[in-house]
């Protein structure tokens, strides 16, 4: 009897936390595979369908996004790292009430739709307006919100269809749709949740641009080399032009002679210039006259000859 109670003591001694190991949990592909959390596991089998909700602030480093939670399911894990796929989100009840005031209506709906890729998600959107409407009206908006959710469904992808959601663009869609029917005053989609994932594997379109960029700069490389091979047929033709211009400036030449002559005349016109200048060496002669002039200046300064005399006179 004492030896088998100190075997169960032994096995509740033993530390389970010893046994785990820590595994990373990454985001899919639509949100660049960002580090969402660490999690302990025994076995990589234990983490399959775990669920673990993120703020999208913390994947994008966004706090205009704090008030969205989305939650992803683990499916995948190979050695230390565990893949997720997406299975919902979530508007905080603190942002949504915000929204709601007295004496103003509030219109919710719950429409299941199918994407592009075979996936089909539960979207519950929600619109509100500035007073209470009737019920008639009410239902003219939900109808216009199950149009628009399948129409844009139906365009995307699941990964598109996420982030257009996320990002608004659906809700703008809404809120257009139902403008003409009756003026809302705000269109917000605070729930949504995955029933079946994707069935049909397509490619969103991040890479296809990225493939028609590559596709693009092949054909203008193509483009530019037969352009090398014309440049070079070109330069064979222009000899034979060549040979019919330079026929041409032959019988030109004894024009252009017969206009060389008058300019020999105009030759001798600038002979006359220093002519000029002669005249202009004359004029320096006219100014000796009045150095003469100014010489003579002087010879009119008898003044104090004069006042010697008046000072005899008075002695």
């Amino acid at each position: 009897m004492a030896k088998a109670r100190s075997r169960a003591a032994a096995r509740k001694i033993k530390d389970r936390w010893k046994a785990k190991e820590w595994y990373n949990i990454l985001a899919p592909p639509a949100f660049d595979n960002v580090t969402i959390a660490d999690t302990l596991s025994d076995s990589p089998d234990g983490l399959i369908n775990r669920v673990t909700g993120v703020s999208l602030q913390d994947l994008t480093n966004d706090f205009r996004k704090s008030h969205v939670t989305l939650y992803f399911k683990i499916n995948k894990v190979d050695e230390n790292n565990a893949y997720t796929q997406y299975v919902g989100h979530t508007l905080t009840s603190d942002y949504l009430r915000r929204m709601i005031r007295r004496r103003r209506s509030k219109i919710e709906g719950v429409y299941d739709v199918t994407t592009r890729d075979g996936a089909v998600t539960r979207v519950k959107p929600f619109a509100t307006t500035d007073k209470r409407i009737q019920n008639s009206q009410k239902s003219v908006v939900r109808e216009a919100m199950k149009s628009t959710l399948s129409g844009q469904a139906k365009k995307s992808t699941l990964s598109e269809f996420v982030r257009d959601i996320i990002d608004g663009k659906v809700g703008s869609e809404i809120y257009k749709s139902c403008k003409t029917l009756y003026p809302v005053k705000r269109v917000e989609i605070f729930k949504t949740e995955v029933i079946s994932q994707p069935t049909i594997e397509i490619k969103d379109k991040k890479p296809e641009k990225k493939e028609e960029k590559a596709d693009v700069e092949k054909e203008e490389t193509e483009e530019k080399k037969p352009k090398k091979k014309d440049k070079k047929t070109k330069e064979v033709k222009e000899p034979e032009t060549k040979e019919e211009v330079k026929e041409e400036p032959k019988e030109e030449k004894p024009e252009k002679t017969k206009k060389e002559k008058p300019k020999k005349v105009t030759k001798p016109k600038a002979k006359k210039t220093p002519a000029k200048k002669t005249a202009t060496k004359k004029a320096p002669a006219k100014k000796k006259t009045t150095t003469k002039a100014s010489t003579k200046k002087p010879a009119a300064k008898k003044t104090p000859a004069k006042k010697k005399t008046t000072k005899k006179e008075k002695k």
